[in-house]
């Protein structure tokens, strides 16, 4: 199977005008957090973010099929000692733009390392919104399932009666079926914590997603063929996931520098690809 892995120079309020209506499975992008990374994208004051990404969710919710998920990598800033809500007046603004909220994952970052302030902790953690355009979305679990590990050996070695049973109370077991059914199974459904270490020193960027990170997401909402957009690219690590996973992809960056990064890399991952799948004819006809 060919993959298409396209780079886009310009400003992605721009450049996503420019592609199909209902056109892409998943989104998933870290655009400039307020007021950081100023000397590369200018920076946007708190107050002026909402106002800002409006018109970008505007084109997303445009080009994501309704079966489609957006995710959108973002985080809060202290101002003047006190956390800055644009975070949650952007949720509110989307949802009013036609945006389902239906889900928040927590990035723990597990290298994250000290400091020290006089009011509050250094944060470790950042966070991935879920966005939808319609309640059935495509979602493949299965995709991103964790092995059960030993906890079960002891949380689930002395099952009452009622946990034998399909929990119908509103407190609900935590299972939500026959806990046990989960005794002899190797592998369980993840939480909506991610524990990820990040990789910024080796990726020549500020703020590098690690690899891990986009291949969670592309693996759990997307398949094989299926088209993911990046609009705010950076250092291409979403477009050089989604190749490797035999996804489509589109990235749209803004800096020329990171632009060329890019490409460099995708053009030695496709060259990658046909070598590899070069060496797995020859094996078949071995």
């Amino acid at each position: 199977m060919t993959v298409s892995t396209k780079i886009i120079l310009g400003d992605c309020s721009e450049k996503l005008k420019e592609l199909g209506d209902d056109s892409i499975d998943l989104i998933l992008t870290s655009p400039p957090y307020a007021d950081q990374r100023r000397n590369t994208y200018g920076g946007i004051h708190p107050d002026q973010y909402v106002e800002w990404f409006l018109p970008i969710s505007e084109q997303l919710l445009r080009v994501l099929k309704p079966t489609g998920t957006f995710i959108l990598n973002i985080k809060e800033r202290v101002v003047k000692g006190e956390r800055h809500i644009y975070v949650l007046e952007l949720i509110i603004e989307m949802r009013k733009q036609g945006w389902l909220w239906t889900e928040e994952f927590m990035w723990h970052k597990r290298n994250c390392y000290p400091g020290r302030w006089p009011n509050r902790f250094r944060d470790s953690w950042e966070r991935l919104l879920q966005f939808n355009k319609d309640r059935k979305f495509r979602m493949f679990q299965e995709a991103v399932m964790v092995p059960t590990g030993d906890w079960a050996k002891t949380r689930l070695r002395n099952l009452s009666e009622t946990d034998k049973v399909r929990d119908e109370s509103k407190v609900g077991s935590g299972f939500g079926k026959n806990i046990s059914h989960w005794l002899d199974r190797r592998r369980a459904y993840p939480t909506n914590v991610l524990h990820m270490s990040t990789e910024c020193g080796n990726k020549n960027h500020s703020a590098a997603f690690p690899e891990a990170l986009p291949e969670w997401f592309i693996k759990l909402f997307t398949q094989e063929g299926d088209w993911v957009l990046d609009p705010f690219v950076g250092s291409g690590t979403t477009s050089r996931v989604a190749q490797k996973l035999g996804r489509n992809s589109i990235g749209i960056e803004f800096h020329p520098h990171y632009y060329e990064m890019v490409r460099s890399g995708v053009d030695k991952g496709k060259q990658y690809l046909i070598e590899k799948r070069k060496a797995y004819e020859e094996d078949r006809r071995r």
